[in-house]
């Protein structure tokens, strides 16, 4: 009985020191790019910035609020993570659960068709050309609406809705429901860590999202945010920076502005992930079981 104490205090030890060390790598890289982001240029020129800011201003980050394509950016990238996701969860559920319905003819059909797209895809060219020949590049909609329905999401769906209990649907049906209103009314309101976990995955797939608006978007006033990041990214690689940065127009090397550009990024960086910081404890507590979706067989 002592040793089996002994034992577990050790491996007790032994996880806590192990997610110490675990939540320092995680946390130091953020720590050191906020502290950047905070630090004056001369101190991020030398170097010498860790893990606390040295000279501290908030210039970069008064720079980039006067950037009216971050503005944009915002607004563009909360209206495409916002509707992909919401689509994304409806279309989704619209599939999955007919899936689950004893008697309905098709599913054997939609259940091969759909294995079938996890196996095989169009491809970058042909995707293009389908969403050029729908009209679709160049607008909003080109950033919502392919992601609607994904093969894997509608098994993990279908997994979940298929382990709800029965008779409930059944009490439903006797009161006269049609499997609309059971869909509605009692398979989505038990199916909340379902939806709070893949709701964070497309927002936060959304909001990291900046291939498609590379490939499909020409107009910077419908960039997301994340092309705006990418800009300054690729556009910032001296030394000082002049004018305005934007989404498309990066002016450098001019005498009249000491801000640094790595000092820039680093501003940039915590802008653009700050909003996904924010939500994700609202959904935390759905996370967790949300992620034992489809380890129970359906």
């Amino acid at each position: 009985m002592r040793n089996e104490s002994l034992g577990s205090r050790t491996f007790d030890a032994f996880n806590i020191m192990f997610m110490i060390v675990l939540l320092i790598v995680v946390l130091y890289p953020i720590i050191n790019i906020v502290a950047i982001s905070l630090s004056s240029h001369r101190h991020v020129s030398m170097g010498d910035v860790y893990l606390w800011p040295k000279g501290l201003t908030i210039d970069n980050y008064k720079y980039l609020l006067k950037d009216s394509y971050i503005y944009k950016g915002y607004l563009n990238s909360i209206i495409y993570a916002l509707g992909s996701t919401g689509i994304m969860l409806l279309f989704t559920s619209l599939m999955a659960y007919p899936l689950t319905v004893d008697g309905f003819i098709g599913k054997k059909f939609l259940t091969i068709f759909l294995t079938i797209t996890m196996f095989f895809s169009g491809g970058l060219i042909p995707t293009y050309l389908l969403i050029r020949n729908l009209g679709l590049i160049d607008t909003l909609w080109v950033m919502i609406l392919p992601g609607a329905v994904g093969a894997y999401n509608v098994f993990l769906f279908r997994t979940f809705f298929a382990n709800i209990p029965l008779e409930l649907k059944d009490a439903a049906r006797i009161d006269g429901a049609n499997e609309v209103m059971i869909l509605w009314k009692v398979i989505l309101p038990l199916s909340k860590p379902l939806l709070a976990t893949f709701a964070l995955f497309g927002i936060v797939g959304s909001w990291n999202s900046w291939f498609e608006a590379l490939i499909y978007l020409q107009d910077q006033n419908k960039y997301p945010l994340q092309m705006v990041l990418r800009n300054y990214l690729f556009a910032l690689d001296t030394n000082a920076i002049q004018g305005r940065v934007g989404a498309g127009n990066v002016a450098v090397n001019s005498p009249e502005s000491t801000l640094d550009p790595q000092a820039i990024r680093m501003a940039v960086i915590i802008v653009t992930m700050f909003p996904i910081m924010c939500i994700y404890p609202f959904f935390q507590k759905y996370f967790t079981k949300g992620m034992f979706v489809g380890s129970i067989k359906g």
